[in-house]
């Protein structure tokens, strides 16, 4: 297990010094986060708390 773990560290330190990945790593993070957010209850009700208050 601590070899995979390793390779996934020394994989991702590659992925540090490439900008190009850098960002495609950025927006797939922001991705994930967004529809989590929507997707976990409590945070869609205070998304939802928001939407109504603009109204």
């Amino acid at each position: 297990m601590l070899d995979e773990l390793l390779r996934v560290y020394v994989t991702m330190m590659d992925f540090a010094t490439s900008p190009v990945a850098l960002v495609i790593l950025g927006l797939a993070g922001a991705s994930l986060g967004a529809k989590a957010a929507e997707t976990i209850p409590f945070t869609r009700r205070i998304i939802e708390r928001r939407a109504a208050q603009r109204d």
